[in-house]
């Protein structure tokens, strides 16, 4: 029996998700947008019963089990939070902050039987579930270097919102970087113990964003990430990450494993390979073809990986006849609310970096910081 389900959003994602959903025989009872407009609108538009501003109305709704959140980095962790607090499971999208996503996990311990994972598409998406099979039975050998490239057109909305400010969630690294930072992790089976990166804003206004307005967000980003192998007999996996969003027009999203006998590269949703001493490339796993929707707003990988995501919750929660309740299996490659502490503490390392211009370390925080702080230090440096 599936779950009734609650979408937090009225953007593409959401859009998108909400069809998908009812193609695989999940309910959509209530949809929330940030205004009464914007829910109106889509709730019409998408064949939704119920439409709020109002966080609780979603929550509290006695036809909603799973909450669906998609919304701006900086209202992700009290919906999330609040949701699992009330008993919904709960599939989100990324936090504003590393504090912010430690509280997410702290509620998903303190709730371990209802579902809570993090909404990262690319690892779904059938190339990287195939690309890691092989990683895991040796078909490059020993992994040596992971290179990615993400180039697209801008990120930013049509008019000044979260997308154009850094503090708020904007930009690329943020953005689209976590979900590579969280795939490489999840196709390694490692994770980043030091990282050095380089952030720029080349468009700081447009026709649209002018005046005393002016972007934050990054629009183009290099890191790398030196991934396992902390010990001195192990360098591990060295990774590079560049991500340009000033090519209007065009969408490149490639992911290269290289190892010591051969290598593997996703090109958008196809998969090749070439072993070393091999003539050329093969292809290992076309594209079948892509039958839903076409979203300009989402790249194509990522709305397969939605797509394969949804069906697998789907196969989550239909083995049990309890509407709440879920089989871990189907989700077991979901990122969890630690994977998302993670990439959050390396995008904060990153930035650092950029600030810095040294290498920096990833060290994921196991408490929250006191508020106070700050406060204290300062208090203490006056009485001395």
């Amino acid at each position: 029996m599936l779950p009734g389900v609650g979408v937090f959003g009225t953007g593409s994602t959401a859009r998108v998700l909400v069809p998908l959903l009812k193609a695989e025989g999940f309910e959509v009872h209530a949809l929330w947008g940030r205004s009464e407009e914007e829910a109106c609108c889509l709730a019409k538009e998408l064949g939704i019963p119920f439409h709020t501003s109002r966080s609780d109305d979603v929550l509290l709704h006695q036809d909603v089990d799973l909450v669906c959140i998609y919304i701006p980095p900086s209202m992700t962790r009290q919906i999330a939070v609040k949701a699992l607090g009330i008993g919904k499971n709960v599939v989100c999208e990324k936090a504003a902050t590393a504090v912010d996503s430690f509280k997410m996990v702290t509620a998903a311990r303190y709730y371990p039987q209802l579902l809570s994972i993090m909404g990262n598409t690319l690892r779904f998406l059938p190339a990287f579930v195939a690309m890691r099979q092989m990683l895991v039975e040796g078909y490059v050998g020993e992994m040596q270097v992971c290179d990615v490239r993400v180039y697209g057109p801008s990120l930013l909305d049509q008019s000044y919102g979260w997308t154009c400010e850094e503090l708020m969630g904007g930009g690329g690294l943020h953005t689209v970087g976590s979900a590579i930072i969280d795939l490489l992790s999840y196709l390694t089976g490692t994770r980043a113990h030091r990282v050095h990166g380089l952030l720029r804003t080349f468009v700081q206004q447009n026709s649209l964003i002018r005046g005393i307005r002016r972007v934050t967000s990054d629009d183009f980003c290099f890191f790398q990430m030196l991934m396992g192998g902390t010990g001195s007999s192990s360098c591990g996996v060295c990774c590079t990450v560049t991500l340009n969003f000033n090519m209007p027009g065009s969408f490149v999203h490639e992911v290269m494993v290289v190892g010591s006998t051969g290598r593997l590269v996703a090109r958008g949703t196809e998969l090749y390979g070439q072993r070393n001493g091999s003539k050329g490339e093969e292809l290992l796993l076309g594209d079948s073809g892509w039958v839903g929707p076409e979203v300009k707003e989402m790249p194509l990988p990522h709305l397969r990986g939605l797509s394969s995501m949804v069906k697998a919750l789907r196969q989550s929660f239909q083995a049990h006849e309890e509407r709440r309740s879920w089989a871990r299996g189907p989700v077991a490659m979901a990122p969890t609310f630690e994977d998302g502490l993670y990439v959050q503490t390396v995008v904060e390392a990153v930035k650092r970096s950029s600030c810095s211009g040294e290498w920096e370390c990833v060290e994921i925080m196991s408490q929250e910081p006191d508020p106070n702080h700050n406060l204290c230090e300062a208090l203490q440096r006056n009485k001395n």
